[in-house]
């Protein structure tokens, strides 16, 4: 992306998903046809892939978060734990990673009971074992990527 416009655009978006088209022009400097026009290449192009309602986890009795790393029993046997958990709700992002994990995921569960399940669940389906790091407190998370 190297329209410094459509760098500024994309920003203003990240911070305010909800914005008007008349709100985002104002900010940008641009017409509304205008804006709409490179909102549409943004998306077209894989810029921005969505537009996402952000949960509160509690509200939704989500409260309890954690980390796990998942490193395969034998690793001579296909790596498909991502294909093989991703039925799996509570498991909200799965990275691969550097270092002794193949794998992080983040998780999301309603108490320390059903993430003792998940992990179960997660050690039978894609025979991993596992190390669980409980988060006690988000400072922050979902910030945008680049600033207005």
């Amino acid at each position: 992306m190297d329209d410094p416009v459509d760098v500024r655009l994309a920003a203003e978006v990240s911070h305010d998903p909800r914005a008007t088209l008349a709100q985002l022009s104002e900010r940008v400097g641009l017409s509304v046809s205008a804006v709409q026009a490179r909102l549409r290449k943004l998306e077209n192009s894989g810029v921005i892939v969505g537009y996402q309602a952000i949960l509160d986890p509690e509200a939704v009795g989500r409260p309890l978060s954690a980390f796990i790393e998942i490193t395969p029993l034998d690793p001579r046997q296909p790596d498909d734990a991502p294909r093989l958990l991703e039925p799996l709700t509570a498991i909200e992002a799965c990275h691969s990673v550097a270092g002794d994990a193949a794998y992080m995921l983040f998780v999301r569960v309603a108490s320390p009971r059903e993430l003792e399940a998940l992990v179960s669940e997660i050690r039978h389906r894609a025979s991993v074992n596992t190390r669980t790091t409980v988060v006690l407190q988000t400072f922050y998370e979902h910030r945008p990527m680049l600033s207005p």
